[in-house]
C-alpha cells in the first residue's frame, strides 16, 4: 500500500479511485466492511481504491478536553488498512486551520485535485468539515458536478442481542469495563497493545513469575484493570501465551496513580528490556485484589496461570477448523 502524507505530492492516480474518509480508530468490523465495499467499486469503476484519514485524531484538536484514548496508533491504523487490501492512503495532519477548512473545499482540494475521485464511500451517519457541515446529502451535491457517485453504507450491527452498531466508542466502552472478549468481537481481532519493554522494581522475578512491564504511550486506550489471558508477540513474530495485569499492584503500591501493564510469560526465559512487545488481549481473568501477603499473592498467581492456559488453549480451539 502507498502512503501519502504530503498533500502537495498526491498521487492522483490517472485511472481515479473510490475513496472513503475516516480516523478508522481500531480499523473494526464496520471499517472492514466499508474497505470490503470500496474494493466492490474500485472492481466496477476500474479504479484504485484509497482511503484518507487524519493524524492526529480530529478528537484532539477540535474538543482536546473530551477527546478519547486512541484504540491504534497511526503506524497499527496503516497496517490494518494495507491488510484490507487498500490501494494507497493519505494521511493528513489535522490541525486548527485544517479543522475550520469549509466542507466543500476539502472536497476539491482532496478528492478532486489530490485523489480524481469516481465514488465516495462513507457510513450513513458520515459528517466532515468546518462545524460537521459536511452531509451525504452535501457530497452528492458537489458529486453530481464534480463527477463522482456517493455511496452512504449502514452501519454494522453488533449481533450480540444488543441493538447498537459496532463502533469504537463501543469498543472502548467494553474495554473499560475489561470485556476483552467483546470487544475481540467488535474488532473481528484480539485488541491489542504495544509497547517498549522497560525495567520495572524486579519483583515479580522475586516471586517467580517475572514479568515485562510495557511503556505505553499516553494516549493509548488500555483495558481495565484486572488480570487477562493474552498472548504475547515477540520481535520476530513468535507469539506466546502469557498472563497480563494492568493495575496499581495493590498488594504492594496500594496508593499508586497510575496503572502498570504487565505481562508474565508461560514457559518462557529471556531477556526482552528494551524490545518492542505487543499483547493481545483474549479473555479477563480475575479483577485486581490486594492479598494479605506475597505468600497468598503468589498462590493467586500460580491459579492464574492455571487459569490461563485452559482459557488459551479453548480460544486456540475455537479457532482451528474441524
Amino acid at each position: 500500500m502507498r502512503v501519502t502524507t504530503d498533500l502537495s505530492a498526491c498521487p492522483t492516480p490517472a485511472r481515479g479511485t473510490v475513496v472513503t474518509i475516516g480516523a478508522f480508530d481500531g480499523v473494526h468490523r464496520g471499517h472492514r466492511a466499508v474497505f470490503a465495499t470500496l474494493r466492490s467499486h474500485a472492481e466496477r469503476l476500474g479504479c484504485e481504491t484509497a482511503v484518507v484519514t487524519f493524524d492526529p485524531h480530529p478528537a484532539t484538536v477540535v474538543r482536546p478536553e473530551s477527546a478519547p484514548k486512541l484504540l491504534t496508533s497511526l503506524e497499527q491504523r496503516l497496517e490494518l488498512i494495507a491488510e484490507a487490501g487498500v490501494d494507497q492512503t493519505v494521511v493528513i495532519h489535522f490541525d486548527e486551520e485544517r479543522s475550520r477548512e469549509p466542507a466543500a473545499d476539502f472536497v476539491h482540494e482532496v478528492l478532486r485535485d489530490c485523489l480524481q475521485a469516481k465514488a465516495v464511500v462513507v457510513g450513513e451517519n458520515f459528517h466532515f468539515g468546518r462545524d460537521r457541515e459536511g452531509t451525504i446529502d452535501l457530497l452528492r451535491k458537489l458529486g453530481a458536478d464534480l463527477g463522482f457517485e456517493v455511496h452512504p453504507l449502514p452501519l454494522v450491527p453488533r449481533h450480540d442481542g444488543v441493538a447498537e452498531a459496532v463502533s469504537s466508542t463501543a469498543i472502548r466502552r467494553a474495554l473499560d469495563g475489561g470485556d476483552v472478549a467483546l470487544a475481540a468481537r467488535l474488532l473481528g481481532r484480539p485488541f491489542e497493545l504495544r509497547g517498549t519493554v522497560v525495567h520495572g522494581d524486579g519483583r515479580g522475578r522475586r516471586l517467580g513469575y517475572p514479568t515485562a512491564n510495557l511503556a505505553v504511550a499516553e494516549d493509548r486506550r488500555i483495558p481495565a484493570d484486572a488480570v487477562y489471558a493474552g498472548w504475547y508477540v515477540l520481535p520476530d513474530g513468535t507469539v506466546r501465551p502469557a498472563a497480563i495485569s494492568i493495575g496499581r499492584r495493590p498488594t504492594f503500591a496500594e496508593h499508586a496513580s497510575t496503572s502498570v501493564v504487565e505481562a508474565h510469560l508461560l514457559d518462557f526465559d529471556g531477556d526482552l528490556y528494551g524490545q518492542e512487545a505487543r499483547l493481545r488481549f483474549v479473555a479477563l481473568v480475575r479483577s485486581q485484589q490486594k492479598f494479605d501477603s506475597p505468600e497468598a499473592l503468589v498462590d493467586q498467581l500460580r491459579h492464574d496461570v492455571v487459569v490461563v492456559r485452559d482459557l488459551l488453549a479453548d480460544a486456540r480451539s475455537a479457532a482451528t477448523p474441524t
